[in-house]
């Protein structure tokens, strides 16, 4: 086999696979360029890193066009602060060269090669390296016991997880206390969850309550019979005919995949929480009033004209009155009048 190493970087390769680095280290490769050679050109491994500014601070600067990335990671010193990110994939918002980043996944990474192939949206090359699988076991056991990080990042993820306060518990309990949690979130208006109801407070304590590691049932065949292709610039223009929404997917479908999850153990990824930044803060707030949340909300940033997701970051506090106020304030700060255009630029808001 032909194997080009015409855009090979020896320190960006050690860099985005420490097993490699590790194994030069110990002498069982004599340079990173060896391994890639033997076996990470058939293993897909990124070799050339791509180098991004650093995110703005907040407050964002007067005129500035904040980023996505910008919303999620603002604040951070990614040189100096041990990160975490979940389900990176094929486009993580840290790599390797920017600062200590452990990837974190619900499979290892060949897995996802296999998951993808035919996936047109996901360039399976560029899939990271998994550092370690987040299943069964608790997060904290997952990336070591005595492991803490500075921050953890989780890109359209929340929706996804079995059981949310159990997720939320656990990142509580793999962050220093004065780390955060930063979370971009689908908004259920402008994306294929258009049909469904936003999340609400008894069904996230039924999955707490039996410890879902797996989506359940009822969820799995709601995603199935409910989800939509939806335009997102028609729904920001106004609410869409519903029956001009045809199904994903035939009428059977969920139950079959919920009668096979049943029976077999197998895992259908499923939203299984939906969204929108008012009814985040809401549940949020309702999770805090039973002492289920180790959470208050710092900032936000809600959905702008013709996007598809919000942004919340999160900080570890043990204080019932501030967590409560904290999202009573993401609440009032939603539901206050839209301004006028010339002032309906991004922001960003703080809770104290």
């Amino acid at each position: 086999m032909h194997r080009d190493l015409t855009k090979f970087d020896e320190a960006d390769y050690l860099a985005a696979n420490p097993d490699v680095a590790a194994a030069v280290r110990s002498g069982v490769f004599a340079s990173g360029a060896e391994h890639y050679a033997r076996y990470g050109i058939n293993e897909n491994r990124v070799t050339v890193l791509q180098r991004r500014d650093p995110p703005l601070q907040l407050p964002f600067p007067s005129g500035s066009n904040p980023t996505r990335r910008d919303k999620i990671l603002a604040n951070l010193n990614l040189n100096d602060h041990d990160g975490l990110e979940i389900g990176a994939l094929a486009r993580p918002l840290v790599s390797r060269s920017e600062g200590k980043i452990f990837y974190v996944d619900y499979t290892d990474a060949e897995t996802l090669r296999a998951k993808y192939a035919n996936d047109p949206e996901v360039d399976t090359s560029k899939i990271v390296q998994v550092d370690a699988v987040w299943g069964e076991q608790t997060l904290q056991d997952c990336i070591g016991k005595d492991r803490k990080v500075d921050y953890v990042v989780a890109s359209h993820v929340i929706e996804h997880v079995p059981d949310l306060i159990t997720w939320l518990s656990e990142i509580r309990s793999v962050l220093k206390p004065s780390g955060t949690l930063r979370l971009a979130v689908p908004d259920r208006r402008y994306t294929f969850d258009y049909l469904r109801f936003e999340s609400r407070l008894h069904d996230v304590l039924d999955a707490y309550l039996q410890r879902a590691r797996a989506p359940l049932p009822r969820l799995i065949i709601e995603f199935h019979n409910l989800i939509r292709d939806v335009d997102h610039n028609a729904a920001w223009k106004g609410p869409i005919d519903p029956e001009s929404l045809p199904p994903r997917c035939a009428p059977r479908a969920g139950l079959e995949a919920a009668i096979k999850a049943i029976s077999t153990g197998a895992y259908y990824d499923t939203h299984c929480w939906v969204f929108t930044p008012l009814s985040f803060a809401t549940l949020f707030g309702e999770i805090a009033e039973l002492d289920l949340l180790g959470f208050s909300c710092e900032y936000y940033f809600e959905t702008v004209l013709n996007e598809i997701e919000f942004f919340v970051h999160l900080t570890p506090c043990d204080d019932k009155n501030k967590i409560l106020a904290s999202w009573t304030g993401m609440k009032t700060g939603l539901q206050r009048p839209t301004p006028p255009p010339r002032s309906a630029r991004k922001r960003w808001v703080k809770w104290f």
